[in-house]
Order: structure tokens, then C-alpha cells, then sequence
């Protein structure tokens, strides 16, 4: 039996979580593996998450934690250690607990982002990018683009100044990468990155004036669900090569699983 007093527990925690994939994506992992683990979906209300974080922390079996929005960078700094990854874009997506019960931070967000696009033979090598989203996940994917020889980086958001802070912060680790904050035109550019929530609900806005969209570019949407958002269908009408979100999360499951040791549980 599955999900006994010695499992191996493992939260993934957003909010909302309604949405999260990471759950059933692990958990049917385990259970092939014959694992009696599990990953729960857990939530809280923003202004509730200290207590709920202690509580958490408090829990003995709990062995490791996958991190969404609007959390990313409070978990961050709960955690007493970091990879650099998760360091220099201040964000934690996926904890650990370790021996002496501290926890430690790490971010795949990119790494899954990166590997999704090389499984695809999309190269960024060279390339001009235009990336709408300078959040948590926004900012690991920044870091990542400019560190494979991006050749320019132009970066959008909602909140100016953290476009700004974001550009600034990555060209002076990856100086040969040109990055600078400004509009979501796609003019220019030969790859769209959406890294926003926009095309999760059906009324969203659109991240970019698809009308600026040219058939020569490739249009990459992180959002799983829906599949296909409704920037990359007006993309695909146009002719452009797309690129899903699904991709990232079957890359960063492969790098979360190793990090949270998740293939060593106790078998049932």
C-alpha cells in the first residue's frame, strides 16, 4: 500500500494551486517506481505564511517542497543555504531538507527552461530575444539566456523598475549578452518568451501585440495550462514555430527529482 505512516512526504506549494501539474506528475512517478511517497498540494493566503511556513518546517516527514507562485522568493529566504542559481535571481522553486534539518534552495526553472528548448533544437546562440516577465521564473530564465550566448536580451514588465534591476543584474554576471528593459515589441527579435501568468485564464491579456509577429520568429509560452495559450495560437496562424510549456516542466522534473533525492524513498 501506498502512503503509509513511513512515507516520504514532499508539498508542492502555491496559491493558488489549483492549477499545479508537479503533484500528479510526481506522484504517477512514484507510484511506478513502486515508492510509498507522496506530493501533496498545500496553499495559504499570503498574509498567513510565516505561521504556515513553521508549520511546515515543523513537519518531520516532510522531505522536500516545490515552489510556485507567489512564493518563490519568500521561501528563498527562509532557507538557510542556496545554489548559486538560486542565489543570484534571489527565488527558490524547489527546497530540500537536509541532515541537520535546515533548508536548502535551489531554482530549475531555468535549467528546465533551457533543456525544453535544446530538446527541441531551438539554439540560443547569437539570438536576439525579447522576454515578457521579470518575476521569479522571469528572472532564472534572464540568467540562463544570457549565460548559453544570447546575443541581446530585451526584457518587459508590468513593473518597470524590476525590468530595469533584472537587465542590469544579468549583464554585469554575462557582460558579452546586451540587455536592456524597454516595451513587449516583438520587432527585432528572433525569439518570444512569454515568462507571465497572461493566457492562463481565457481573458487575459495577450503578453505581446501579435501583430508585431513575424513568421521567421519562434514563440515560446511557459504556461502548460492551457496548452496552447492564445499567444502562441495567433503565433502559430502566423506562421511562427511554437514552442509549449509542458517541455520546461518534463525537464525540471527530471532536475527537482534528483534535488529532492525523490527515487530513494522508501519503496511500499
Amino acid at each position: 500500500m501506498r502512503g503509509t505512516g513511513k512515507a516520504d512526504v514532499f508539498v508542492m506549494l502555491a496559491h493558488p494551486v489549483a492549477h499545479a501539474k508537479s503533484p500528479g506528475m510526481f506522484n504517477a512517478l512514484m507510484e511506478e517506481q513502486g515508492l510509498d511517497s507522496l506530493m501533496v498540494p498545500v496553499t495559504c493566503r499570503p498574509e498567513d505564511f510565516d505561521v504556515f511556513w513553521a508549520g511546515l518546517s515543523a513537519m518531520e516527514n516532510l522531505k522536500g517542497m516545490i515552489i510556485s507562485v507567489p512564493y518563490k522568493q519568500r521561501v528563498f529566504e527562509k532557507c538557510a543555504t542556496a545554489h548559486p542559481r538560486a542565489a543570484r535571481v534571489g527565488a527558490a522553486n524547489t527546497v530540500v531538507r537536509g541532515p541537520d534539518g535546515q533548508w536548502h534552495a535551489d531554482n530549475f526553472d531555468g535549467v528546465g527552461f533551457m533543456d525544453g528548448l535544446a530538446e527541441a533544437g531551438i539554439d540560443v546562440a547569437g539570438r536576439r530575444i525579447l522576454q515578457v516577465g521579470a518575476g521569479g521564473a522571469g528572472a532564472s530564465l534572464a540568467y540562463c539566456l544570457a549565460e548559453a550566448g544570447a546575443a541581446a536580451v530585451t526584457i518587459s514588465d508590468t513593473a518597470t523598475n524590476r525590468a530595469e534591476d533584472l537587465a542590469r543584474l544579468v549583464e554585469q554576471t554575462f557582460a558579452d549578452c546586451t540587455l536592456r528593459a524597454a516595451a513587449p515589441d516583438p520587432e527585432g527579435h528572433d525569439i518570444i518568451i512569454n515568462a507571465t501568468p497572461m493566457g492562463l485564464k481565457p481573458d487575459d491579456p495577450l503578453p505581446v501585440d501579435v501583430t508585431r509577429l513575424q513568421p521567421s520568429m519562434i514563440v515560446v509560452d511557459i504556461i502548460m495550462d492551457p496548452v496552447e495559450t492564445p499567444l502562441l495560437r495567433h503565433a502559430k496562424e502566423l506562421g511562427c514555430r511554437v514552442q509549449y510549456g509542458q517541455p520546461m516542466m518534463d525537464c525540471q522534473m527530471k532536475a527537482m527529482s534528483e534535488c529532492l533525492n525523490v527515487l530513494n524513498g522508501p519503496k511500499r
